[in-house]
């Protein structure tokens, strides 16, 4: 993609904007990192608004058409991205679902899943989550407890999963278990898609140091799964894990998207604060804004690349884990620079609005702050990402992995 549109873009762009602007009526507006004071009212308000731009041809614009998309292409989805954040329409309550269960259900789901899942996916009539790490397992993900126990036609599930965003509302979610542990610990893992509403599934919200509660304990308790949920064979779990971790990480700050406060917000809020500030800070200030946007549209840039690749045939390689990292790291100095800014206002959450004189103790740039922590360790940790771009990306030696191909009931984890 080029800086700028190409003409074909531009035009797409135009018709983008005047789709939104003849459904804003129907459409939920908030400003990035804004709340709606009703949690469950803003759930609702999210479906409908998703289920109003997929009716108007603008939820999963890269996917195939056979699948429900409209066959375009990753940088039309990108600006699709851009003229939702415009219009002030928040990120669409099933970004996982078409980020990273719906592209697996895709490669590794049979046609009656894909007939029973993909079209309600994408006008949010069903919410999903991805159901992956574990209190145990940490940022190893491959040494996960759930288990899976083969019964007739059914799957018997027990364990627990942590850090589930969005389980709390969904519908459905792509779960990794463990159904032979007396294989390499790879080696022995199963994929199937979960109904959240089960006998035996219990969510527990947890709330973060910013007040949000995105992220939920799941415990699974004799849950049964048809066998005709499975994705992918027995034991592929991990083959199918791969590809939801690939587009996690292209949805997760690696295709050059924001996370979070745009580095937009970021001008507007210093163009307010700057002139109150004495000479010597407003230097300081200025050099923390321009680290800041030379991070952030480094990062968008580099990532519009990386989804022109994509489009033109490429998979999502190990070169969206820099992305995801880079994606992080901008973000943290966006958000960084807009809390010093804010100066003694971030202390009492006021202050907060894009041109810094808003009352209303709405604490945006702080929830902000407070919540990026937990996206650095969303889709592997900062520590996993570099571990992969050694190994796989400048071709370092790996890391020693005793465990590796010990069955992993004989003691992976000692």
């Amino acid at each position: 993609m080029d800086f700028d549109d190409t003409p074909d873009e531009a035009a797409y762009r135009a018709r983008v904007r005047d789709l939104l602007a003849e459904h804003a009526a129907d459409l939920v507006h908030l400003d990035a990192g804004e709340e709606a004071g009703d949690a469950a009212e803003q759930e609702q308000a999210l479906r409908r608004t998703q289920r109003v731009l997929a009716d108007a041809g603008l939820v999963g614009v890269a996917w195939a058409a056979e699948h429900g998309g409209q066959a375009g292409s990753l940088a039309q989805q990108a600006i699709v991205g851009q003229e939702l954040a415009r219009a002030r329409v928040p990120a669409l309550i099933n970004h996982i679902g078409l980020g990273m269960c719906g592209p697996t259900v895709v490669a590794h789901g049979t046609p009656a899943q894909h007939e029973r899942y993909l079209a309600r996916l994408l006008r949010a009539d069903d919410v999903w989550c991805q159901l992956f790490s574990e209190p145990a397992s940490g940022s190893d993900l491959a040494a996960l407890r759930t288990t899976a126990v083969r019964d007739g036609e059914d799957w018997v599930v027990n364990g627990q999963k942590v850090w589930t965003t969005l389980a709390h509302v969904a519908d459905f979610g792509i779960l990794l278990t463990r159904t032979d542990p007396g294989k390499p610990k790879h080696a022995g893992l199963t994929m199937f898609v979960v109904d959240m509403h089960a006998p035996g599934v219990t969510v527990r919200p947890l709330r973060q140091m910013g007040g949000q509660s995105d992220f939920n304990e799941v415990f699974f308790d004799d849950v049964r799964i048809l066998d005709s949920e499975r994705l992918g064979e027995p034991g592929e779990g991990w083959r199918v894990a791969l590809t939801t971790l690939l587009n996690e990480r292209v949805a997760v700050g690696g295709g050059g998207n924001d996370l979070g406060l745009s580095v937009e917000s970021l001008a507007r809020l210093a163009a307010a604060k700057l002139p109150g500030l004495t000479p010597e800070r407003r230097v300081l200030a200025r050099q923390a804004v321009g680290r800041a946007a030379v991070a952030a549209l480094g990062n968008r840039y580099t990532g519009y690349r990386r989804l022109t690749a994509i489009s033109q045939g490429g998979l999502p390689g190990p070169e969206a884990s820099a992305g995801k990292l880079a994606g992080t790291a901008a973000s943290r100095l966006v958000s960084d620079a807009g809390v010093r800014l804010l100066g003694d206002d971030a202390v009492f959450a006021v202050g907060t609005g894009d041109d810094g004189t808003g009352e209303d103790g709405a604490g945006r740039w702080q929830r902000n702050q407070a919540w990026l922590p937990g996206i650095a360790i969303a889709g592997g940790t900062d520590e996993v990402l570099r571990n992969i771009i050694g190994e796989r990306v400048l071709g370092l030696p790996p890391e020693p992995r005793e465990d590796k191909h010990r069955p992993f009931d004989a003691g992976s984890r000692a």
